[in-house]
């Protein structure tokens, strides 16, 4: 895909954060948009800031199978053919594995895994159809190294690192005209730690202010540098210098990166 002018692109978690920068980003490069959140009021501020330019919403709880699947069809009853699905929607939890409840660990899975997978095989079939597809989904620098209290997290974006590099095979070994990326977002400036679930024990109030020292990166650089990665077809696109530090590191240690995490985690997890 070397021009997005005219494609149709679906983002989900379009409501806030990455998903809206990225929303603003695709239609600056001429996309028709497919946007969908289940904050119905975000969503409507990302439609309303972004002008002039062929754009439908959706309510969407990516944590809902069934749903997911009936958005796919949906969206190429209005659109025609859908060419790009950015898997974006997402959840923080902050718990031990001692502390976290089964609930807030499925919540995490629902929305950060499943939304993904079930986002990519319900939409599958279109972009094939297309003759011009990607897939993009969003993982995180937790889908590279384990951190102590990210168990939940770190379960679903390994997975979705995992279910995206094979994809990007399949579709190669297939043959099909559909490309797959896995993105790597190092600490972005969104809201997605002040609505982070907590364990019981957990300092959230300085958690939180910890989180907004360690975010780095925009939105809006993050959405920039996703859609120059979908541009120049990368199978790994990492978000912010952060994201490359720490894929640096876990090349070049393997698992001897774990007592760096342990030294970091005891000052600034533990609090």
């Amino acid at each position: 895909m070397k021009d997005l002018n005219n494609k149709v692109a679906v983002v989900t978690g379009a409501g806030s954060g990455i998903g809206r920068a990225l929303a603003q980003a695709l239609a600056a490069k001429g996309c028709r948009l497919a946007l969908s959140d289940v904050n119905d009021t975000g969503l409507a501020e990302t439609v309303k800031s972004l002008g002039d330019v062929e754009v439908k919403s959706y309510h969407l709880d990516v944590s809902d199978r069934d749903a997911i699947y009936a958005h796919a069809e949906q969206v190429r009853k209005d659109f025609g053919q859908v060419n790009l699905v950015i898997n974006n929607a997402g959840v923080a939890l902050s718990a031990s594995v001692r502390e976290m409840t089964d609930e807030d660990f499925k919540w995490v899975m629902d929305i950060d895994f499943w939304g993904v997978a079930h986002g990519t095989r319900a939409f599958l079939p279109h972009l094939i159809e297309s003759g011009d597809g990607h897939v993009v989904n969003i993982s995180s620098v937790f889908g590279l190294i384990g951190v102590p209290k990210q168990s939940a997290y770190n379960s679903a974006k390994f997975a979705v690192r995992g279910f995206t590099e094979a994809l990007r095979q399949e579709m190669k070994l297939e043959e099909q005209a559909v490309e797959v990326s896995c993105v790597h977002p190092g600490g972005i400036r969104t809201n997605i730690a002040n609505a982070a679930r907590m364990g019981k024990s957990e300092n959230a109030a300085g958690l939180r202010k910890g989180f907004d020292k360690l975010a780095l990166t925009t939105p809006e650089k993050a959405a920039n540098t996703i859609v120059k990665g979908i541009l120049r077809n990368e199978s790994r696109i990492l978000v912010g210098p952060d994201a490359w530090g720490i894929d640096a590191i876990n090349r070049l240690l393997g698992a001897a990166y774990q007592p760096l995490v342990e030294r970091f985690s005891r000052k600034n997890l533990y609090v």
